[in-house]
C-alpha cells in the first residue's frame, strides 16, 4: 500500500516523524483529508484533532492551529500546539475548562482568549475520550 513521509513538528519538539497512508487534518476552511500523491497544497490548520494513519494503526492528535504543507513526497506539519492523545492529561484537561468556563462573564474578561482555551480544553478532552474508548472497546469482556 503506498504510503507518504509525514513529519509533526511543534517549536518545542517533534511530536510525529514517519509513514503514513492517510492523514485527517483540521484545515482552516473544513475538514482535510491527504492520501499518497496528494496534490502540493499550503494551509492554515484549525483547532481539532489530527490523525494519522498507518497500515492497521492510527495516531490521534490534539492539535491548536498552525500550517500544513503538503509535497509529492512528504506531509510538514508546523503546528503551534499538538499533543498525542496518550499524552493528554484528563484531569488537567477538565480544569482548563472549568477556568475558561468561570472566566466567562467576569469583570477582566477576554472572550478571544477565554474561546480559545475553552476550545483547546474540549478538543484535547475530545481527543482522549475517543483513544479511551477505543482502548475500552479492544478490551475482553468480563462476566
Amino acid at each position: 500500500m503506498p504510503s507518504i513521509q509525514v513529519e509533526i513538528v511543534t517549536a518545542e519538539r517533534v511530536v510525529y516523524t514517519g509513514e503514513a497512508t492517510e492523514i485527517v487534518a483540521p484545515g482552516s476552511e473544513g475538514q482535510l483529508g491527504i492520501l499518497p500523491y496528494h496534490a502540493p497544497l499550503m494551509t492554515s490548520l484549525a483547532p481539532g484533532e489530527l490523525i494519522v494513519r498507518e497500515e492497521r494503526q492510527e495516531t490521534v492528535m490534539a492539535v491548536s492551529g498552525g500550517f500544513i504543507e503538503v509535497r509529492p513526497d512528504r506531509v510538514i506539519i508546523l503546528a503551534d500546539q499538538a499533543e498525542r492523545a496518550e499524552e493528554i492529561d484528563i484531569e488537567r484537561a477538565r480544569a482548563a475548562r472549568k477556568r475558561a468556563e468561570e472566566r466567562h462573564g467576569k469583570p477582566d474578561f477576554d472572550a478571544t482568549r477565554t474561546e480559545a482555551a475553552l476550545r483547546r480544553a474540549l478538543i484535547r478532552l475530545q481527543v482522549a475520550e475517543r483513544l479511551r474508548e477505543r482502548r475500552g472497546s479492544r478490551q475482553p469482556q468480563r462476566q
